[in-house]
């Protein structure tokens, strides 16, 4: 009777033991059901603080200093090396390629600059765009509130219109790191999620999938600069490996030409031009970039280690990116000359089309 009183208590103390297990999982599926809405939520409310603050940091960088690289841009751009440079200098300064190329492709439609003096910016404003990157891998996150403050108290208390608007560029950094720590911490409880660990091996381990879910985003939140801040934050957090950070940022790259394509719309012929070698440029560097994904990524993380940087993804990323961009303009700055031409005869100027037909109508 004591063996059966002991063996009955056994199995009613496994069977409260199961019960208390099932009632924990199903708990835990309800608010893993609850922390999906929380997650999706929380990363539209980060991201959306994070275009804001890309929106009114480029509206007051344009305030303060639009003109001055305008000027920047037609002064030095008397050849291909020296355009490039300027290229570089005028987005850090302007904080978007997208920007860079639209103010070139105005001013090559208003004559200002020609088509191929236009090239050498072009090429220029895909190595400044990296410089984003390498600042959001710093993971200065921290101190966006302070950045945010000080924003909003030039903005109210200062008297000169310069100072307003360089507080407007602070806050929009305040916001524009707010926003990307905002989506950090909603996207944390994906570490343990399978089918979105599995998601991202399967973008790691194809190239031109991921560069297509990196092109899509960037043309859905119109700044390729703005997807790969995203890229590298996840990737502080684990959430991205570097395979697949490599195969969304290629994709950035080509999203990133659906602005300066539509800024050439009801443009003169050489314009168009512009926008069309851009868009070319990143295609080939982006196609080239898919095929030796794997080589890239193997790269970067190469010299990132000597730069002591570790295993440190998100700076992976961000050296795979401007990796990326130096050997892209390297390639493809010697046959400027040749690939001018033929834009020029693809795209003829209608003048020049018109005498074109008059000669072959005598």
């Amino acid at each position: 009777t004591q063996q059966r009183n002991s063996e009955l208590s056994q199995n009613t103390s496994k069977e409260k033991k199961n019960s208390q297990d099932k009632s924990a999982e199903s708990k835990g599926e309800e608010q893993g059901k609850l922390d999906i809405f929380k997650i999706v939520t929380g990363a539209l409310a980060g991201l959306v603080l994070f275009l804001y603050g890309v929106t009114r940091m480029a509206e007051g960088l344009e305030a303060i200093a639009g003109d001055r690289a305008k000027e920047l841009i037609s002064k030095f751009t008397t050849n291909r090396y020296a355009g490039i440079a300027t290229g570089t200098v005028a987005t850090t300064i302007l904080d978007s390629s997208s920007v860079t190329i639209i103010i070139v492709i105005a001013m090559v439609s208003a004559g200002l600059l020609s088509f191929v003096e236009s090239l050498g910016v072009v090429l220029g404003s895909n190595i400044g765009t990296t410089i984003g990157a390498q600042i959001v891998a710093f993971n200065i996150s921290d101190y966006a509130p302070i950045a945010m403050f000080v924003g909003l108290l030039l903005i109210l208390l200062g008297k000169k219109e310069r100072w307003k608007q360089i507080g407007l560029v602070i806050l929009g950094i305040g916001l524009l790191f707010f926003g990307l720590d905002t989506i950090e911490n909603a996207m944390e409880p994906f570490k343990e999620y399978q089918p979105f660990i599995k998601l991202m091996e399967t973008l790691g381990n194809n190239a031109l999938l991921g560069a297509g879910v990196g092109a899509l985003f960037t043309v859905l939140v119109q700044s390729s600069s703005a997807t790969v801040a995203i890229i590298v934050t996840l990737a502080s957090q684990g959430l991205i490996s570097l395979s697949a950070g490599v195969a969304l940022m290629l994709g950035a790259e080509v999203g990133t030409c659906a602005d300066t394509l539509v800024a050439t719309f009801g443009r003169e012929r050489p314009a168009v031009r512009t926008g069309i070698f851009h868009l070319f440029f990143n295609l080939t560097t982006a196609a080239v970039g898919i095929v030796f994904a794997t080589q890239l990524a193997g790269f970067a993380q190469w010299i990132s280690q000597l730069m002591g940087a570790g295993d440190d993804v998100a700076r992976q990323i961000a050296n795979a990116q401007l990796i990326f961009n130096l050997l892209g303009v390297a390639l493809i700055i010697g046959f400027l000359p040749l690939i001018a031409r033929g834009l020029e005869r693809l795209l003829p100027d209608k003048k020049n089309q018109n005498r074109q037909v008059e000669t072959v109508k005598n």
